[in-house]
């Protein structure tokens, strides 16, 4: 089995193969160039060396830590162009001669221990000039030095500066964070002390202590007022009436003067008549007392609605005034009771409000302890800061004492004659060779790579797992050789050896979507990945599995593929798509040569595409083809090119993604997916068209003659012939 690298690299040799070619050329002449170039002159190497210097005291950290990084400076630092070109101007040399000839090979560390194995870096320039490689290093050397010692004060600098640029936030912000912490123990620290201290709850329980005394207080009124209201057989607001009416003098003058008259009406009604003028006028008497009685009453007893029973009603004002002394002071206690009950309700509301209050901030104690320690904690932190910022100022003004370069002159130059080895033909144009093979192999692999389509079902299939997709099958190519440029290769044979991997692909459909699973949404990213093929194909499979099937065409920005089906399209749907849509008996078509598959081809192509499939005849047509099949295929246009899957999708149960190899873009199938799934739009999962699989064809049907009966009879041989299938599929 071929790797999936190998099959890679084949298919893009395949495509590159004339630029890895030229890669190869070119890299072969150049290294043929290089063999037929003349030896080089005789040279000189100067050769010296630096150490790590530091002073022999160190009374700071800072001062340990700047030498420690000037021991880290790299080469690029050490010979940078600042530094190779002011030497260049100095000896009058060209500052390009000078970094091509110079070489500093710097102490390498221990892995194990990460110290420096050597303290000693190693100089050497090479001159056609004995004296004048001399003059170079030397003069690189000194450089060296001074730059170390500019660097490491130059960072001292930095630091101080730093420091003192920071300092003054720092104690800004830790006086800030002081006065919060003050003025939240103004505000707060009384209740987290008494909460603390027990003296909250102390006061919560008094409280309900308070409450209890109050409801035992209101108790013994109620039943006091209850035995009053029995004695008196008036209630609270009636014993207040009969109490103010009895007790008021004018009251008892008035009813005085009424009982008089009809004492007077009495003795005189059995001599005279109502009609005698004196029967009148003890009559006007009586009404005129009686008025007052009752406007006397009002101004008593008082408005409010309190005096409404008493406005028409002589008698009873009169019955209400009549307490002696002894019933009165009963309706007074009764009232005085009342009062104190009404006293101490309000009072115990208020015991209860208060007891709520303490419930309530008790039960903030916690947060305030918590903000209270966060502030003290932000406290501790910002003085810790400005503290080491204080000690960092303190001990960097101490290194300035200690800052010195951190390289000395080891050893002086010394001159080196430079033997030159002579150049082998043979070698160098095999190592161009070898060199270019690998160049033109990786450029073909690179140009391949950089394409960014999978290449390989292997490829296809991992990236799936990556995303947890299911892989509802891997589909073959299909040869096409033999039909008409336009048509779809569909297999429309029973026996065909393609069927199984399309029955396949239906029964996954069928185990994984389950009973409910009735319309199937089946698109891709891009063109030419076989949606089409793969949507007819599975309507064919499920058409042979007994199922009821109807493939719609839901592409409307391309024109109908049904003619690979033997079935024709109404040419005059595209003028008018809708009413095309309304009519089911005349756009659903019957495919000649597959018992139970039916086919709604597509009108397009049609402008505004959108506009039809959210269309209400769109909607009665898929609510219609719900309910007479057993399975309805939408084959729609690919997500890249417009949003028409996502608009028919709500119709559907379920989405199918085609990708193929060769064909289908890595990062657009990753976007689809992700797209797919973060929106929950129903991906049921993914399949590989025109993968390379190899597909069993069986052999003809070979013919013999049994000599003993004399009959003709047909054996059959059960060999297979295993033949790979490389074409296009739509």
């Amino acid at each position: 089995m071929t790797l999936p690298i190998v099959k890679r690299y084949l298919i893009a040799f395949e495509k590159y193969k004339w630029i890895g070619l030229a890669s190869f050329a070119l890299i072969v002449a150049g290294s043929t160039v290089v063999a037929i170039q003349p030896e080089p002159p005789a040279s000189y190497i100067a050769n010296a060396a630096l150490t790590y210097n530091r002073p022999p005291v160190l009374f700071s950290a800072t001062g340990s830590e700047i030498q420690q990084q000037g021991q880290e400076l790299n080469e690029q630092v050490l010979l940078s162009n600042t530094l190779i070109e002011a030497v260049a101007a100095k000896l009058n040399i060209k500052p390009k001669t000078i970094g091509a000839n110079v070489v500093l090979v710097l102490p390498k560390k221990n892995p194990k221990t990460g110290q420096l194995e050597s303290t000693i870096l190693d100089l050497k320039y090479k001159d056609s000039d004995a004296k004048r490689a001399t003059e170079v290093a030397q003069e690189l050397m000194l450089a060296m030095v001074k730059l170390s010692g500019e660097i490491n004060t130059g960072r001292l600098k930095a630091i101080i500066q730093k420091i003192n640029e920071r300092l003054p936030q720092a104690k800004l912000e830790l006086q800030t964070a002081e006065k919060r912490l003050e003025q939240y123990d103004r505000r707060e620290r009384p209740a987290i002390l008494a909460s603390e201290n027990g003296s909250l709850l102390t006061a919560v329980t008094s409280s309900q202590n308070q409450q209890r005394q109050i409801q035992l207080t209101i108790s013994g009124i109620d039943a006091q007022i209850r035995s009053l209201q029995n004695k008196l057989g008036l209630n609270v607001s009636q014993a207040y009436i009969s109490s103010a009416l009895s007790a008021d003098p004018i009251i008892a003058n008035l009813r005085s003067q009424i009982y008089q008259v009809e004492s007077q009406i009495a003795v005189l009604r059995r001599d005279l008549r109502p009609e005698h003028p004196t029967m009148i006028q003890l009559q006007r008497q009586k009404q005129a007392a009686e008025e007052l009685l009752q406007q006397r009453a009002v101004e008593v007893v008082g408005g409010g609605g309190t005096t409404a029973p008493l406005a028409g009603d002589v008698s009873n004002i009169r019955t209400r005034s009549n307490l002696d002394p002894a019933r009165q002071q009963l309706a007074n206690q009764m009232v005085a009771l009342q009062t104190q009950k009404d006293t101490l309700q309000q009072q115990l509301i208020q015991q209860i409000r208060e007891e709520a209050r303490l419930r309530q901030a008790y039960s903030l104690i916690p947060n305030k302890q918590l903000e209270r320690s966060r502030l003290e904690q932000e406290v501790t932190l910002k003085k810790a800061v400005y503290d080491k910022m204080q000690a960092k100022l303190a001990d960097a003004k101490t290194a300035e004492a200690e800052t010195v370069s951190s390289f000395s002159i080891a050893r002086e130059p010394t001159i080196i004659a430079d033997a030159v080895k002579p150049k082998s033909l043979p070698v160098t144009l095999g190592i161009g060779g070898f060199m270019g093979l690998v160049v033109g192999g990786g450029v073909v692999f690179l140009l391949g790579s950089l394409e960014g389509t999978f290449k390989t079902r292997e490829d296809i299939r991992e990236s799936l797992k990556q995303r947890e997709v299911t892989l509802l099958g891997e589909l073959p190519f299909i040869p096409v050789d033999d039909l008409p440029t336009e048509a779809l290769p569909v297999i429309l044979a029973a026996d065909s050896p393609y069927l199984e991997f399309y029955e396949k692909f239906r029964s996954n459909v069928r185990r994984l979507g389950g009973k409910n699973l009735k319309i199937l949404l089946i698109t891709s990213t891009g063109k030419s990945e076989g949606k089409t093929t793969s949507a007819y194909n599975l309507g064919i499979a499920s058409a042979r599995a007994g199922k009821r099937t109807l493939i719609i065409e839901t592409d409307l920005r391309s024109p109908s593929c049904c003619s690979s089906l033997k079935v024709t399209p109404d040419p005059d749907a595209t003028i008018e798509p809708l009413r095309y849509y309304a009519t089911l008996s005349e756009c659903i078509r019957l495919v000649p040569d597959v018992e139970n598959l039916y086919i709604l081809p597509s009108p397009g192509p049609v402008r505004q595409s959108a506009a039809v499939i959210e269309s209400s005849e769109m909607r009665r047509l898929m609510e219609d083809v719900r309910e007479r099949y057993d399975l309805v295929i939408l084959d729609s246009s690919p997500l890249s090119l417009s949003n028409d899957p996502l608009l028919i999708q709500p119709y559907s149960d379920a989405i199918v993604i085609v990708a193929r190899p060769n064909y289908t873009q890595e990062n657009m199938l990753g976007e689809a997916i992700d797209q797919l799934v973060e929106s929950e739009l129903g991906l049921l999962g993914a399949i590989i068209n025109a993968a390379d699989i190899t597909v069993s064809l069986p052999q003809p049907i070979e013919k013999a003659t049994d000599s003993s009966l004399g009959e003709k009879s047909e054996i059959i041989e059960d060999s297979e012939a295993e033949v790979p299938v490389i074409s296009k599929n739509n």
